[in-house]
């Protein structure tokens, strides 16, 4: 397999690069990343020296820079991970992620119907079906109706991505997961923001009255479930993938705090997020009945390792959060506190 993994600098896309090289010794990776605030290439540390894994930096929606590495390297699996994925950003600045989520898949999906790429899998998110009442879950088969213009881009690059295969035959397939948690995590999302926030002894956000509900999944069991989806999966489906592991926001801060041994007065409530969706669940039964897929990791486990990776790895998120960091946060936080 020679493999073009976009977005492989930020947090899903380095596990998943570190995932595939340690079990396929044979594979090529070719990492292509326009290094973003989000993207940094000490995720991949472990493997910079691996003669399987390249490096290019460049930009999706650029075209001559993705067909002229597809050909410098055969490419035959395009793996689409880049992209603009946070939701409060999205808020502040829709442009951005119209442009990368939408146009930027368009442009390689051009470049992989062009070009005679085998397959493309496109790595969307459970936000792109909107927001569930107390009970129910997410079906492949449940219609599109996004609330933020994060996942409303995402939904029209799943849009694009069913077209291509639709019109012109492309082998496309399309993830669909919940939240993702692990190493390597940006803090600016909900877990590592938590954990380091309560390492440094700073007050802890949490949006509203903390009751908002998301199925929560480990990066490595995202990562193989990805893996069966490349090998196995049907032309043209959708697959969604999730953990069976709902949790409120409150919650998961308070067991946070608990592992940490930490007192629970650094809980802060700030005024909630503009059309926060209360509740994500995913139904991942065709990818576990199709694939044979299962997620390893139970989440108490998977929280506790996380949290010691945080604990070890100091430098990389005290490196992060300074300069631009520090104005986003104000910003999104300090600015919004109720009490």
């Amino acid at each position: 397999m020679q493999l073009l993994v976009t977005g492989g600098a930020g947090f899903i896309g380095s596990n998943f690069i570190r995932y595939m090289l340690n079990k396929y010794p044979s594979i090529s990776i070719v990492n292509f990343d326009k290094l973003t605030y989000a993207g940094n290439l000490e995720n991949l540390i472990s493997v910079e020296h691996n003669p399987k894994y390249h490096f290019t930096k460049g930009d999706i929606c650029d075209k001559s820079q993705v067909h002229a590495v597809i050909k410098k390297h055969n490419i035959n699996i395009i793996v689409n991970f880049a992209a603009e994925s946070h939701v409060d950003r999205s808020i502040s600045e829709p442009d951005i992620f119209v442009q990368t989520n939408i146009m930027g898949t368009q442009t390689l999906l051009e470049a992989a119907k062009a070009l005679q790429v085998t397959r493309y899998i496109q790595i969307s998110t459970d936000e792109v079906y909107g927001s569930l009442g107390e009970t129910g879950y997410f079906t492949e088969e449940t219609p599109l109706a996004p609330n933020s213009p994060y996942s409303a881009s995402k939904a029209g690059a799943d849009l694009l991505v069913r077209a291509y295969h639709e019109t012109y035959g492309l082998h496309t397939n399309i993830t669909r997961c919940s939240n993702n948690y692990g190493p390597f995590h940006f803090p600016e999302k909900l877990i590592p923001l938590m954990i380091t926030n309560a390492l440094e002894n700073k007050e802890l956000p949490i949006y509203g009255n903390g009751l908002n509900i998301r199925d929560w999944l480990h990066v490595e069991d995202h990562a193989a479930a990805i893996d069966l989806v490349i090998q196995a999966g049907r032309p043209g489906e959708v697959y969604n993938i999730g953990g069976h592991n709902e949790w409120s926001n409150i919650d998961i801060v308070r067991e946070i705090l608990t592992l940490l041994g930490e007192p629970m007065d650094s809980i802060r409530y700030v005024e909630d997020r503009k059309g926060h969706d209360q509740r994500y669940a995913i139904d991942p039964s065709k990818i576990m009945e199709e694939l044979q897929w299962k997620p390893h990791y139970t989440f108490g486990i998977g929280i506790q390792e996380t949290i010691r990776w945080y604990l070890d790895n100091r430098e990389w998120w005290q490196r992060i959060k300074t300069g631009e960091y520090k104005n986003y946060y104000k910003q999104q936080y300090e600015d919004r506190l109720l009490f």
